[in-house]
């Protein structure tokens, strides 16, 4: 069954209070290899990605 409109109102107005968006772009065929990484570690998209950046960006800050 499909989420209501008051079920995709209510969720698009959490978000926007509690979430920042992004839009990154990637060369073709690259989505599908970020992807499939994550599928095969059983995370979100969203999840890998973020832990990819606070990883990077604490290795960065440890390295000046």
């Amino acid at each position: 069954m499909p989420a209501s409109k008051a079920k995709i109102r209510a969720n698009d107005k959490y978000n926007k209070k509690h979430y920042d968006s992004m839009i990154i772009r990637v060369p073709k065929g690259k989505k599908e290899k970020i992807v499939a990484h994550a599928n095969e570690y059983d995370i979100s998209l969203n999840k890998f990605l973020n832990r990819a950046v606070d990883e990077t960006m604490e290795r960065d800050k440890n390295n000046v």
